[in-house]
């Protein structure tokens, strides 16, 4: 990639304010009795403008910046849209689910199940999340991470993929959330600055925004596709998607732990509405250049051997020194908060969800060790996947990251609708996680075979997945509601402040809440109008890359 000095310069300093601002957290969290609170909230004292940037930054890794960019080289902006949708599920996130998770005082997801629904639940939420974190978000982060170093930078797979291991791994066992969010804060600056400068770039080069559009097929700027289209048809990104966006930026631990984090409920809801802004800006400075590379390969000005080349392509082409090593510092920024957030998060599911349900009289410092020791065992597990990592086939590779995109249904079910509806009880909840993961495997398993079947069952098989997973959600609620309906009510203990209907009483057993659950009215009208402000955003630029203009 032409790494000159200067660029190392870069990525060493990059390096050394990652560890600085590691180092400073880590002093913070130390400075009294350490809580598990304070390892795995960041003490509930994060402020909304760190939980907004913690949001965007987590979200975003190497495989992501590369893939977007990739899919705008393929086949346009419509893969942006489902960033654009991200916007609007994080003020869903802050406005209905942020208030009942802060006031019942959980640490978990899975503890919000058990508080809603029964002790099942919660180990069924648990041991999905902490087995689909292993299999997918740390072995493709980890494994990103390495391709990153061999790739750009020209340093062996091996060593690149345990330098990020180990040093993400150290200032995440030590620092807990706080170390994670203060250094994802500093990441989501590197990684959009150098984002933009590659866009900003790669237009220069092409000769403008209007040279792009003229170059591009008008169809590469239409986020919304017919009904035919084999990937995005525009059934499964209306009804299908917002039902896989509504679990991932609302009931995955992942991201959601962000907000339990924050001081109050104002702050969180504030960060979620900041989130929400910064996720515009993915389809500009991550999907465009893709559609940038395209445009200078058409018209001879640029060697793009293939789609998922765009990235790197555009790096080699354009940036000067200094600036390549500002952008693989953006690539690293992206896969190291990434992987801290989900070390974390999986440590805090493991540690709460698991270990102390098996050992209720656990100490506070008792709980902080497990949660470092089964961070110590995540990245033992992450640098045991590399190898097999090499050795499995992208097609398997595909299955094993759709395994999410089939048991999100069901889990956004029992969320949401437990929230609208105070009836439903514990055996519908399980009835409908249940059905719909075995709905949902049988699918992946279905879609292996998938040219030897015929019939229903090859329907079954082929059906776009966002259809899919739109069908999957009302089999769910259906099957939640009818076998609620057929047995006994919950109790008013398992109900109270946790629905719409009895939000104004309190939790029972809610611990941890105090102030935090007060909202100022202040904030909140100020917060309705920058929600008004993002909604309004996002409903231009989704008018304006649609058939109307292009």
């Amino acid at each position: 990639m032409g790494i000159e000095t200067l660029d190392w310069i870069v990525v060493a300093g990059y390096f050394g304010a990652v560890i600085a601002i590691a180092l400073w957290a880590i002093r913070k969290e130390r400075s009294g009795e350490e809580t598990s609170a304070d390892y795995f909230l960041a003490g509930r004292n994060i402020g909304w403008f760190v939980v907004g940037a913690s949001l965007f930054a987590s979200n975003i890794g190497s495989e992501h910046l590369v893939g977007l960019a990739g899919a705008g080289a393929s086949s346009g902006l419509v893969f942006g849209q489902l960033e654009l949708q991200a916007s609007l599920i994080l003020l869903l996130l802050g406005w209905v689910f942020v208030p009942f998770y802060i006031k019942s005082g959980v640490f978990t997801m899975p503890e919000f199940l058990e508080r809603r629904y029964s002790p099942a639940a919660r180990w069924y939420l648990a041991v999905v999340a902490i087995i689909g974190y292993v299999l997918t978000k740390i072995s493709v982060t980890i494994y990103a991470g390495g391709v990153v170093f061999e790739s750009l930078m020209g340093i062996s797979f091996w060593t690149g993929a345990v330098t990020v291991v180990v040093i993400t791994g150290v200032y995440t066992i030590l620092g807990g959330l706080r170390a994670v969010v203060y250094t994802d804060l500093m990441q989501a600056v590197v990684l959009l600055v150098g984002s933009a400068a590659v866009t900003i770039l790669g237009l220069s080069k092409l000769g403008g925004w209007n040279a792009m559009v003229a170059a591009a097929e008008p169809d590469y700027f239409n986020i919304w596709k017919s009904l035919s289209h084999p990937e995005f048809p525009w059934t499964g990104m209306v009804f299908g998607a917002p039902i896989i966006a509504i679990w991932y930026w609302c009931t995955d631990q992942f991201i959601v732990q962000r907000t339990l984090s924050a001081r109050g409920i104002d702050d969180a809801r504030r960060g979620t509405i900041f989130g929400a802004a910064l996720k515009q800006l993915p389809l500009f400075v991550f999907v465009i250049p893709g559609v940038i590379a395209y445009c200078l390969a058409k018209t001879g000005q640029l060697d793009l051997p293939s789609p998922d080349q765009a990235l790197p392509a555009l790096v080699i082409a354009l940036l000067p020194v200094g600036l390549k090593g500002l952008v693989v510092a953006g690539l690293l920024a992206a896969l190291m908060s990434s992987l801290s957030s989900v070390f974390n998060s999986c440590s805090t599911l493991i540690t709460l969800d698991i270990y102390k349900k098996l050992r209720p009289q656990a100490s506070e410092r008792h709980l902080v060790l497990v949660g470092q020791g089964a961070t110590v065992v995540l990245v033992a597990l992450g640098l045991a996947w590399i190898p097999l990592m090499s050795n499995i086939s992208g097609v398997l590779y595909k299955y094993l990251q759709s395994v999410q995109a089939y048991i999100s249904p069901p889990i956004a079910a029992v969320f949401l609708l437990g929230l609208m509806w105070k009836r439903l009880n514990a055996f519908g909840a399980m009835a409908s996680l249940i059905s719909g993961f075995v709905l949902g495997m049988m699918r992946l398993y279905l879609e292996l075979d998938k040219d030897n079947l015929s019939g229903v069952l090859h329907t079954y098989a082929t059906i776009n997945f966002l259809n899919f997973a739109a069908i999957l959600f009302l089999i769910c609620c259906v099957v939640l509601i009818v076998a609620s309906l057929l047995t006994k009510a919950p109790s008013a203990d398992q109900v109270s402040g946790l629905t719409f209907a009895t939000q104004e009483q309190g939790v029972t057993g809610a611990a941890g809440v105090s102030d935090r659950a007060i909202s100022d009215p202040a904030w909140r009208r100020q917060d309705r109008n920058f929600s008004f402000i993002v909604i309004a955003l996002v409903a231009i630029v989704m008018v304006y890359f649609s058939k109307l203009f292009f």
